[in-house]
């Protein structure tokens, strides 16, 4: 019983420190071909930094276990799931960055961004 409450203790402990990032701090995310953005802001509503500019992009609907975040007006979507991230822009119906991860997510933990959110699930 005790190892278990340990074990429970130990395992939430990990969880919590994706859920640690405050909405105010920059996160990086490095991608292939060496490739880099940043966000921030909380499960809601993020900030990226693409290229030396500013977007902030809205929560989507989106599959179970995934996260997308949409800016229409610029056709930034970021796609979001458990072990890489995708940028798109989706205006001009490009891929601009592909298995972006942060650092928390290249040592095997969730990206920040899942901490407390529970991913939209399709009616």
């Amino acid at each position: 019983m005790k190892k278990t409450l340990l074990a429970m203790s130990v395992a939430l402990a990990g969880l919590s420190f994706t859920a640690n990032v405050s909405a105010n701090e920059e996160v990086v995310w490095t991608c292939s071909e060496s490739k880099q953005f940043k966000t921030a802001g909380t499960t809601e509503k993020i900030r990226i930094v693409w290229e030396s500019k500013s977007y902030d992009l809205d929560r989507q609907t989106s599959l179970p276990g995934s996260l997308r975040y949409k800016n229409t007006n610029s056709g930034h979507d970021l796609v979001v799931l458990g072990n890489k991230a995708m940028l798109f822009n989706i205006k001009a119906g490009i891929r601009l960055a592909d298995f972006c991860q942060t650092a928390e997510m290249k040592s095997g933990k969730l990206p920040y961004l899942f901490a407390g959110a529970e991913p939209f699930v399709p009616n």
